[in-house]
């Protein structure tokens, strides 16, 4: 039986609903738009997809949630009228600040819908975006108009996986709430053994694309550029590859695994990927290579999100999982949940 339920917006294949409903979580509510990633999603998960959350305008439609999760993608903010707004005397709030952003969905059912806690995951170049400003419109929203207790940070994922991945999380509780992020338990497996045995031979390079890479990040050295291939050697028991992008499709170049001086060098395979990701070998990947290098590019490592989700769940205590009253906001805060809550027995 779950201990708490949640909604999954800006979903992807899954890889945050893995990780809270390992944590003893209920998905009761699904969101994403892209329809190669509904077909993985739906290969690996019961319940309906509801597609794309900017058409989500009868909040009916939403369930009543504890948790609400979201990697929502990045988009620069446009704040050009806020200021115009300030002049003219009109209060803003987060649909002047956000609106037309894809965060601006998320802050609109949290508005709506009140859960206990969220979780938001984004890249790390989220907090220094247009000099800080961009973060700070986000945790203003967060903060002030919509009056959660808000903590973030920055977590790179090779604790639990051998890929150097960091990722911006952002928690909020709709009651001040002593949350600390956890340290993400030490469980990283060699690279070697994630790599499957016999892979395909179309996985190594072409000696043309090999030379390319090659002369390409020689051409940057000389320049001073630091562009150029990953190459990592998978007998080295502590090899940590860098971030798997969605873009690896293109030449695999960001992350190559060395076959010796007699054949060039081969890119991951998608099952390589779903490991290198902390996924689960009976993940199932439906779609073709080009589709699974970019979902798995996009998604989160999964290990890191139910560390994350543990950690939240040892704050829904039950008076914070009853469904929140109608909110009235004073200065963007809660009255009925103004006061500090005592401190966790």
């Amino acid at each position: 039986m779950s201990s708490f339920t949640f909604v999954d917006l800006f979903a992807g294949i899954g890889g945050m609903r893995l990780g809270f409903e390992r944590a003893g979580g209920e998905c009761i509510f699904t969101s994403e738009w892209d329809t190669y990633a509904q077909k993985t999603y739906s290969a690996n998960f019961d319940g309906e997809i509801f597609g794309d959350i900017t058409r989500l305008t009868n909040m009916e439609d939403c369930p009543e949630h504890d948790v609400l999760v979201a990697g929502f993608p990045f988009q620069p903010f446009s704040i050009a009228g806020v200021s115009k707004h300030n002049a003219l005397g009109r209060a803003h709030g987060f649909q002047n600040k956000t609106q037309g952003t894809l965060f601006f969905d998320v802050a609109r059912i949290i508005d709506a819908k009140r859960p206990a806690a969220f979780m938001l995951e984004n890249v790390k170049n989220l907090v220094s975006h247009d000099r800080g400003r961009t973060f700070e419109t986000i945790l203003d929203t967060l903060e002030n108009d919509l009056g959660y207790d808000v903590h973030w940070k920055v977590i790179d994922g090779q604790a639990a996986v051998p890929q150097h991945r960091e990722r911006i999380y952002i928690v909020g509780f709709r009651i001040p709430t002593p949350f600390k992020f956890p340290v993400i338990p030490n469980t990283r497996v060699a690279l070697q053994d994630i790599l499957e045995p016999s892979p395909e031979f179309k996985y190594t390079l072409t000696i043309n694309l090999w030379n390319y890479l090659q002369d390409y990040a020689a051409k940057h050295r000389a320049a001073g550029n630091g562009f150029g291939f990953g190459l990592v050697d998978p007998e080295d028991p502590n090899a940590v590859t860098r971030t798997l992008s969605a873009r690896y499709y293109k030449d695999g170049s960001e992350i190559l695994l060395s076959q010796g001086d007699r054949l060039p060098p081969r890119r991951l395979t998608p099952r390589e990927c779903a490991r290198l990701m902390g996924f689960p070998d009976d993940f199932k990947i439906p779609v073709s290579d080009t589709r699974a290098y970019k979902q798995f590019g996009n998604s989160v490592v999964v290990p890191v999100v139910e560390a994350v989700a543990r950690e939240i769940t040892r704050w829904l205590r039950p008076r914070q999982i009853e469904l929140a009253p109608p909110r009235e906001l004073v200065t963007g805060r809660l009255l009925e949940e103004s006061n500090a809550f005592d401190a966790a027995s």
